[in-house]
């Protein structure tokens, strides 16, 4: 009994954390062109499975790289976001060059065919970022 009554006092504490931190985040969305990259030397560099931040990549990641001008509306490294038309929560884990504006590039592993069917669209994002001190709900 006594073990019981720890475990659901401890998944109770867990759960009021993860509440509680989830109040301090707000979703944010946004319309950008969206590509996507594999883990190929001819489209990164020669070591394909790093991203920029030193990250690993690997085939089955739900993870995207962002153009640097996202990183200012607060796509870091370790943001979560939503892309319309795909299930999934994906991770920011790389950036790309400095020449790419309002753009990410979802990972694809070593498909590139998977790649180029994809192409180019402009999508609608929705992106986690910290909420502000002063800022009650949007």
């Amino acid at each position: 009994m006594y073990k019981k009554m720890t475990l659901i006092l401890f998944l109770s504490c867990l759960c009021d954390a993860c509440t509680e931190s989830d109040r301090d985040y707000v979703w944010k969305s946004r319309t950008v062109n969206v590509s996507a990259y594999n883990s190929v030397e001819w489209q990164t560099d020669d070591e394909p499975s790093v991203a920029a931040w030193g990250d690993t990549l690997k085939p089955g990641m739900k993870t995207v790289a962002v153009s640097q001008d996202l990183l200012q509306l607060g796509l870091e490294q370790g943001t979560q976001l939503k892309i319309k038309g795909l299930e999934g929560i994906y991770v920011v884990k790389d950036k790309m060059n400095s020449r790419w504006k309002n753009k990410i590039d979802i990972y694809m592993g070593n498909d590139i065919e998977k790649a180029r069917e994809w192409g180019m669209k402009e999508i609608k994002i929705e992106y986690r970022v910290k909420r502000k001190a002063n800022t009650k709900t949007e």
